[in-house]
Formats: C-alpha cells, sequence, structure tokens
C-alpha cells in the first residue's frame, strides 16, 4: 500500500514531488558535509580499464553522487529529515516559481555532466548506479515538459495538506535543538503554503484541476485538520507530545505550549487559506471525472507515467489486458475458498457475508493493532527459512493519524542513520472495512517479508551509492517486492485458515483490477462509477474503500500500475532460476539476489538475475 509521503518517498522523487530548490531558512544555511559513497557491487566485472583512466572515471562518478546528495539535502531538506540528516531541518523546500527553475536547470546540468562520464571506464557496479542515476534525471527532465501537470498537487493520498504534518511526525524530538528546527519550519510554513496555492492557481490556469471528487476528499482532510487545530491529536501538536526526557519538564512545557501557538498562529492559517482555494475556486471549475484524457497533452502525460511506473514499454491496452488475465485466474481461486468453505449461496452472496458479518471485525483499534503485531511476531521467526541475509533495523505497527480517514494502510522507512526505526501504519478509524481474515496479507506486504524487509535491506547496502540505499523512485520493484512478498505467506505459515487465504487472493485481486481500472480511467474513457462498479464486482472489496481507491488512481495516474506488473516479473524471475539452476536453486540466495542491489528498473532486474543465476551455476556445493 502506499505511504503518506510514498513512504519511503526516494530522494529523487520526493524532489520532484516538493518542487526541488533553493530552501526557505530561518538562520544560516548549516556547512555542507562531505558523503562517503561506496562501489555498487551488481552483475558481472566488466573488462578492466587502465588503472588510471579507471581511477579517474570512478573518482569524476563519485564526486558527481556526492555532489548531487550534498544538493538534495540543501534543497530538499524535507528529505534530509526523512533519512536521518537534520542539518536543514530547520528549513522547507523553496517552490517559488524563480526556485524551481533553478532546480530545473540544475538538474538538467547533472544529467548533462553525468552523460560526459566515460563509462567504458567504469566497473560494471559503477555502470550500473550512473545508468540508474542517469535514468532518473532524465524522467526529472521529461517531466519538466508538462508544468501544469507537475504543479497539480492535491491528490487523495497526499499533497500541501498532509505532507507537513507527516513530516512532524518523522521529526526527532529527542532533544531542544530538534524541537527548535521543528518550531522554526512551522513558523515558515505559511510562506510554503502561499507557494504552493500559487501553483495550484498556476495550474488551474494551464486548464489542470483536480476531479472533484479528490478535492472533496482533500477538503475533508483539511476539515478534519481543522476541528482538531486546538487538540493534543492534531498531526501538528501530537509530535511534541514526544520531547525526549532528556529535556527538563519545564522546558518541554514551555516548547510544547510554543507548538500549540504555532498550530494556532501560523499552520492552521495556512491550512484554512488552502482551504479556501479548494472551495471557492478549485471546486466550481473541477472536472467531474479527472482522467487524464480531459487535460491539455493529458494523453501524453499519461504515456510517460506509464513507462515511469512500470519500467517497461508495456502500453496501456497491453496493461489493461494483463490486469483482465490475472482476474479471471484468481477469481478462479477465490471460488474455491467458497467451496472448501461450504457457504452456500452465491459468489456474489459469499462477498457479502465476509463484508458484513460482525465476526469477522474489530470493534477496537487496539485490538486491531494487537492483532497486527501478533502476526507480525509470528512471521518474524519464519524469516530465515527464505532470506539468507536479514535487515537489523526494527520496524513497529502503530495507528495512522485520523485525519487521513479511509485510506489505505503505508509505510515509513528507517533513517539511513539507524536514529529512526521503520513503521507500519495501519487504518485504525475504518475498522469495519478492515476485516480479520485479511490481516496477514497486509503484514506480509507492509512489513515483513515486503516493505520493511527489502527497504532496511537497501539502508544497509553500504557498498552501493547512497542514492541507492535510499529507496530511490522505482515503484514496479518496491510495490512489486510486496506484492510478491504477500505470496511468501503459505511458505511462511500464513494462510492455514481457508479465508485468511481467501484475503490474500482478493488483495492480490485487487492489484489485478488496479491494471483495468486506472489504464479504464486514463486511456479508455471509463468513468469514475464505472471503475468502482467493476471493482467492487471483480474484488469483492466494500465501495466506501474501492470508491476512495478509485478516487486515488484518478488524483495519482499510473502509480497504481507498479504493484502487479512488478509482481509479476518477480514471479518470472523466480520461475527461471529455478528452472535453469534445478537443484542448485536456493530459494534464501535468490531472495538476497533481488534484494541486495536496492530498488531498481524491471528491465535491470532481469539482467541482474540473469548474471547472478550464470554466477550460481559456477558456485561449488557447500559441504556440510
Amino acid at each position: 500500500m502506499p505511504l503518506p509521503t510514498r513512504s519511503f518517498l526516494p530522494p529523487l522523487a520526493f524532489a520532484t514531488l516538493l518542487g526541488l530548490s533553493a530552501p526557505l531558512a530561518l538562520g544560516q544555511t548549516p556547512a555542507a558535509a562531505s558523503t562517503d559513497t561506496g562501489a555498487a557491487t551488481a552483475g558481472a566485472r566488466a573488462a578492466p580499464a587502465p588503472g588510471g583512466a579507471r581511477r579517474s572515471a570512478s573518482a569524476g562518478l563519485k564526486s558527481l553522487f556526492d555532489r548531487h546528495w550534498e544538493w538534495g539535502a540543501r534543497n530538499a531538506p524535507e528529505w534530509a529529515t526523512l533519512r536521518g540528516d537534520h542539518r536543514h531541518g530547520d528549513r522547507l523546500t523553496d517552490a517559488s516559481p524563480a526556485a524551481v527553475a533553478q532546480r530545473d536547470a540544475q538538474a538538467r546540468a547533472f544529467l548533462a555532466e553525468a552523460r560526459r562520464i566515460g563509462r567504458s571506464r567504469l566497473t560494471a557496479s559503477e555502470q550500473v548506479s550512473l545508468d540508474m542515476f542517469i535514468d532518473s534525471l532524465q524522467r526529472q527532465v521529461e517531466e519538466q515538459a508538462f508544468p501544469g501537470w507537475r504543479q497539480m498537487s492535491l491528490r487523495v493520498l497526499g499533497g500541501p495538506h498532509s505532507q507537513f504534518g507527516s513530516l512532524l511526525g518523522n521529526s526527532p524530538m529527542n532533544s531542544a535543538e530538534r524541537v527548535e528546527q521543528s518550531l522554526k519550519r512551522m513558523a515558515v510554513f505559511p510562506q510554503r503554503m502561499a507557494q504552493d496555492i500559487t501553483q495550484l492557481r498556476g495550474s488551474a490556469a494551464a486548464g489542470w484541476v483536480p476531479a472533484r471528487e479528490v478535492l472533496l476528499r482533500v477538503q475533508a482532510q483539511l476539515d478534519a485538520q481543522l476541528a482538531a487545530a486546538d487538540s493534543d491529536a492534531s498531526p501538528y501538536v501530537s509530535p511534541f507530545l514526544r520531547i525526549g526526557s532528556g529535556v527538563p519538564a519545564e522546558q518541554r512545557a514551555a516548547l510544547l505550549a510554543r507548538a500549540r501557538e504555532a498550530t494556532r498562529n501560523q499552520v492552521m492559517p495556512a491550512i484554512y487559506a488552502l482551504r479556501g482555494l479548494v472551495v471557492d475556486e478549485l471546486l466550481p471549475r473541477a472536472p467531474a471525472q479527472g482522467a487524464l484524457t480531459g487535460y491539455p497533452d493529458g494523453a501524453r502525460v499519461y504515456e510517460m507515467l506509464v513507462r515511469h511506473q512500470t519500467t517497461t514499454t508495456l502500453s496501456a491496452a497491453q496493461i489493461h489486458a494483463v490486469g483482465q488475465r490475472e482476474l479471471a485466474r484468481i477469481r478462479v481461486d477465490m471460488e474455491a475458498v467458497q467451496k472448501e468453505v461450504a457457504f452456500a449461496g452465491s459468489f456474489a452472496d459469499f462477498v457479502h457475508h465476509l463484508n458484513t458479518d460482525p465476526k469477522y471485525f474489530h470493534t477496537h483499534a487496539e485490538d486491531l493493532l494487537a492483532g497486527y503485531r501478533d502476526i507480525a511476531k509470528r512471521i518474524d521467526a519464519e524469516m530465515p527459512k527464505l532470506f539468507a541475509e536479514l535487515p537489523r533495523a526494527p520496524y513497529g505497527i502503530v495507528g495512522m493519524p485520523a485525519f487521513m480517514g479511509n485510506r489505505a494502510e503505508y509505510y515509513n522507512g528507517p533513517a539511513l542513520d539507524g536514529s529512526r526505526a521503520g513503521f507500519f501504519f495501519a487504518n485504525v478509524v475504518a475498522l469495519k472495512s478492515r476485516p480479520k481474515w485479511a490481516m496477514e496479507t497486509l503484514v506480509a506486504h507492509e512489513a515483513v517479508p515486503g516493505h520493511h524487509l527489502q527497504v532496511a535491506r537497501a539502508n544497509e547496502l553500504r557498498d552501493l551509492p547512497n542514492f541507492r540505499r535510499s529507496g530511490f523512485g522505482y515503484t514496479a520493484y518496491l510495490e512489486g517486492w510486496a506484492l510478491y512478498a504477500e505470496t511468501l505467506g503459505a511458505e511462511l505459515g500464513l494462510y492455514t485458515d481457508p479465508l485468511q487465504r481467501y484475503g490474500h487472493l482478493q488483495w492480490q485481486a485487487f492489484r489485478a483490477a488496479r491494471l483495468v481500472v486506472d489504464t479504464g480511467i486514463h486511456s479508455m474513457g471509463w468513468t469514475r462509477e464505472q471503475a468502482i462498479e467493476f471493482m467492487i464486482e471483480r474484488t469483492g472489496v466494500n465501495r466506501e474503500f474501492v470508491s476512495s481507491e478509485v478516487d486515488r488512481y484518478t488524483s495519482n495516474p499510473g502509480q497504481a500500475l507498479a504493484y502487479m506488473i512488478g509482481k509479476l516479473k518477480f514471479d518470472e524471475l523466480r520461475a527461471r532460476a529455478q528452472t535453469r539452476l534445478g537443484p542448485k536453486f536456493d530459494i534464501r540466495r535468490f531472495h538476497n539476489a533481488v534484494l541486495d542491489q536496492g530498488a531498481v528498473p524491471l528491465n535491470l532486474l532481469d539482467t541482474l538475475v540473469d548474471a547472478w543465476i550464470a554466477t550460481e551455476l559456477k558456485r561449488k556445493p557447500v559441504r556440510a
């Protein structure tokens, strides 16, 4: 499931989202520090270049990576905080037109410099890193051609109305210095929000206004924040309840009082201004449907997003067909569960029973969280069966902020410096749409062996450049792995109950249905209601949640395609390795082979696995 800032939003993607450029600051800019980056370890070694030439090319590559990393820390200070770098923690990104133009120019300059590096003089692992770096910058530069799309930042899963609260929730409060940084960010927040409003007006003037139902959901999220302005449950106050015990009690009380005052006098007026824009200016102009084909050059934007999100050359029509095929396959297995439990009636009756019988639902948030934690503990003990090496970073399971409403669960990764654990944020508000029989597969996706395992493992791959350790912008890999990880549940002792197996199948069907619905909305003329009815009938998920998800696909086109497309690639690579290696196939080594490069494009993953298979064929068996 998605994350609010795209749980572990990678640095380059986060920069694009924020309009990365010179930061808004209170006080002097902290001095930049160099970052130590190692070489990647992917693939077979290239033919060595002469020593001096190779060292020169490698030094140039490292310098480029280091400078870009530092540029990102200075110019997207929010992301620096999330990765554990607090040197710029008193700032927010400057999204003024001049600063965005400067950011765009610098991205083009970095791209030109990367293309000048002598690729043939690099090791194979360095070539992988260079290719990925160029690919990411190329995608950023390509998006520069569509300013209306880039500035339309109000979405169901996040935007100016939710990112700041999430940032504060992930900011350290263990010292007075760190608390002061967050208070300075609160002081500059009204200026940043004013810039976001200017951008939204600019996108609207260019014909890019979010769909009506999307804006109504944003309005509801804003209203929830405004209603909680004077409450400790506010996403802008609650982070300050975590001020470290090392801060004297009297000072803690004073800092908390300042946070409450800043929420009332700085943050809430800015939130109210955004609400005014949504209600008074955007809603009257909002289209009923929001398909990209209804926007200027929207068809080209969608074609670009499909390529970026799937890292394939598949067309929308091909992806639509894959979704239909997978839905038909999964439905057979879902109906088999109905027969196994001897439920009399139609499949629709079975679905209605599962979605409405009170025995399948928790009535208290803490009971739901306890259920998730129990499942996670059971999985943890089984993990060595499937993985040769496991990450050290811990993870927790907590409830997501109430103002986010009935939206999908998400995961936030650990800090690179180890100062923050990973967290699976569970929806504890919409208890009636969180059945017990769907809990096992959700933990497998968001925690282990899904997002937490993959992200925490990448963080610890210190031979990789920092930009590859910290997430990177390949959703098809990230979400594809998490969806594939759900299928490992049976090997980890999950899904022994037929209804838990049904829950797993239902979520697989849901991701397949996304392929049909996302492409249907944005390239085939489907209406919102048509998409909702299709998903309800094909997946059995309740209307309330499906409606929020369809609005998500409308406001974030293409992202939902990454899950099933990525998962099918992992399935394909595992089958290929098993076939070619035969008795030499070791599932534990295979999983670490696909994890230990960090997130990569699917076509590159294909090449890396082929290289690993070739190496495994030559590997001598280890004597007992």
